[in-house]
């Protein structure tokens, strides 16, 4: 099993413990986690998270590699608008990278080209202080 189908499991599992690290300003008590599989063609986000309490999708998508086809920056544009399409809610979408790189893309929190700009947010779990992770 690869270390991102094994964070899909944790993040399913335990979605209020995710979303409690990545929104603390949200009271994250009720939680629903939302089918992974988005409209149009069938294209699967690692883990939707909908913050029922905040009336908003917690998109978490949880990376190996740096390198993927699309990019990284592309697909979180084409997964924001796939979730508003769908369930008419404010997105807030989070990379999380699981292996240490030094690849730009880790460090790339923003989709542009010549008429969109979209903005998302990138955690590199190398750089996270681990005692919390442990003590949960």
């Amino acid at each position: 099993m690869s270390f991102d189908n094994v964070c899909k499991y944790l993040a399913e599992s335990y979605p209020v413990a995710f979303a409690n690290w990545l929104v603390p300003e949200v009271d994250a008590e009720e939680v629903q986690v939302l089918k992974t599989e988005l409209s149009l063609e069938p294209i699967r986000a690692d883990s939707l998270t909908f913050l029922r309490t905040s009336n908003q999708i917690l998109h978490l998508e949880f990376q190996t590699s740096a390198i993927s086809e699309p990019s990284i920056p592309f697909r979180m544009l084409d997964y924001a608008m796939r979730l508003k399409r769908q369930y008419h809610l404010p997105v807030r979408q989070i990379v999380i990278f699981l292996q240490p790189t030094t690849n730009p893309v880790v460090f790339t929190e923003e989709y542009r080209d010549e008429t969109s700009s979209h903005r998302y947010q990138v955690i590199r779990m190398w750089e996270q202080n681990s005692e919390p992770f442990l003590a949960n």
